[in-house]
């Protein structure tokens, strides 16, 4: 796999780690969009909180399935940024923020970049089958939304409903990793995160609705318009709803309904504050969402701590 000399993309962070990577590495790691960690934390989260609320009562979640759940979701996500780039490749070079990114720049050829996307699915095959038996088929399944998550924006203005239900996946996963079955408490998690990411990917869709409305790419955020606002307390105050009735059945303790109270004022300022015509506070809102992971992840591990 040999790119031509590296492009930097418009939408790459404008400097980092990644700058200082050998030439011929760079355009792979932008690729897997191992420059913007955010995606990163928010398929992790889920699979850290369902792990958390399936711990026994008055323990901590096991450090190994979390360490696991962290290289999966980073190799997983960078497989599945590649598969939406791959797919993707015309219509990017189309919108003006992603035209400049490794395939339609052709620092990447198609087939590098396929070889590229299957190395990383058997890093992370590799961290599915460590998991018991229940975990591994339930893992297997989750590819089916992640393969036609990128024809989604060619058909529905929802695509990101098809991208909620393969982020949140490891809101299920988490809980068989502990318990070998599935239980409503993860249910009710998973549902919490299709809810959490309609929100936000809505909000991060704001970016390229003008470049979207023109190459003919669907999203929530040109089906919603004026009405997004009202949209994101609807499903920000879902999401907070059903993680609260996730804990209800769970039994966790009184520090888990505290630092949920955290992450409902966090969701609300995003409702509240997003300005949906400046793509830079879309983005600084969105990547926001990485803080809400972590505060609704030490609110589940208090409750059940302290339960």
């Amino acid at each position: 796999m040999i790119p031509v000399p590296d492009i930097k993309p418009a939408d790459a962070t404008p400097s980092g780690w990644v700058d200082r990577m050998p030439p011929a590495l760079r355009p792979y790691l932008r690729l897997a969009r191992a420059d913007r960690p955010i995606g990163v934390w928010l398929l992790m989260f889920p699979c850290w909180w369902s792990t958390a609320l399936a711990a026994p009562a008055g323990s901590l979640p096991d450090w190994r399935l979390l360490l696991l759940f962290f290289v999966g979701s980073a190799v997983m996500r960078g497989a599945g940024c590649t598969l939406n780039d791959i797919v993707d490749r015309d219509i990017d070079a189309q919108v003006a923020r992603t035209r400049g990114r490794p395939l339609p720049s052709g620092a990447v050829s198609t087939k590098a970049a396929a070889v590229f996307m299957g190395l990383q699915a058997l890093i992370g095959l590799g961290v599915l089958l460590s998991l018991n038996t229940f975990s591994v088929w339930l893992g297997l399944a989750s590819l089916l939304p992640v393969a036609v998550y990128p024809f989604m924006k060619r058909i529905t203005y929802w695509p990101q409903a098809v991208l909620g239900i393969a982020f949140n996946w490891g809101a299920l996963i988490g809980w068989t990793a502990v318990r070998g079955d599935l239980g409503w408490p993860a249910i009710l998690l998973y549902l919490a995160g299709i809810a959490w990411t309609l929100g936000y990917d809505t909000i991060y869709a704001h970016q390229d609705k003008e470049d979207d409305a023109v190459v003919g790419v669907k999203s929530t955020a040109l089906k919603l318009g004026e009405r997004t606002r009202p949209f994101l307390w609807l499903v920000y105050g879902l999401t907070v709803a059903l993680i609260g009735a996730a804990g209800v059945l769970t039994g966790l303790a009184w520090p888990f309904w505290i630092v949920l109270g955290l992450a409902a004022l966090h969701l609300g300022r995003q409702a509240a504050a997003s300005d949906f015509d400046n793509g830079a506070d879309c983005l600084a809102k969105f990547k926001s969402n990485a803080r809400l992971g972590a505060i609704v992840f030490v609110a589940i591990a208090a409750g059940q701590w302290a339960a």
